[in-house]
């Protein structure tokens, strides 16, 4: 399942690349390395993390599943001997988002958000449409329909999350 997810995530990184004038082969390195931290548990990633000095915030430790990316980034420069930081940065920013993301960090956001294996995400048709029409405004929807999500099942939120959701959100009013 991680095996087509990553593939998935890949393809569809490279074809965003194509639509908005980004490097292929940067989409597809980073769609195929977003996850490579995922092979271990929460628990194992914390130790890892905190043996090789990358920070972990008490957010991270209420929400251990978005340090699979912080993670993951260190991995692929320190094992897979990535040096590009555009990259790094996909890979580590594709959970959480962040304000002002780049191009390739946003195409990494959204096809792991809208990659062809997805089901579960509320109006994936729609948003597939729109990740090739405006990346921005998917973001905003996508980072919207994530805090909701996580609201209320009661999930705790990470703070790039809502960082990156008013970055975007003050986007779209402005557009307005």
């Amino acid at each position: 399942m991680r095996y087509e997810h990553t593939l998935g995530v890949s393809y569809t990184a490279m074809a965003l690349a194509m639509r908005y004038g980004q490097d292929l082969d940067q989409a597809e390195l980073a769609g195929l390395l977003h996850d490579c931290a995922k092979y271990f548990n929460d628990e194992e990633i914390i130790k890892k993390c905190r043996k090789h000095g990358i920070e972990v915030s008490e957010a991270e430790l209420r929400a251990p599943a978005v340090l699979h990316a912080k993670y993951g980034a260190w991995l692929a420069k320190n094992r897979y001997g990535v040096s590009d930081p555009e990259i790094l940065s996909a890979i580590r920013w594709h959970t959480t988002g962040r304000a002002n993301m780049t191009t390739l960090d946003k195409i990494i956001y959204v096809a792991d958000y809208i990659e062809p294996r997805r089901d579960k995400a509320p109006d994936l048709p729609r948003l597939r449409a729109l990740a090739f029409e405006d990346l921005d405004q998917t973001m905003y929807e996508m980072l919207d329909g994530t805090l909701r999500y996580l609201r209320e099942k009661g999930g705790d939120v990470d703070p790039m999350t809502n960082e990156a959701y008013d970055y975007f959100k003050k986007l779209m009013d402005s557009r307005r």
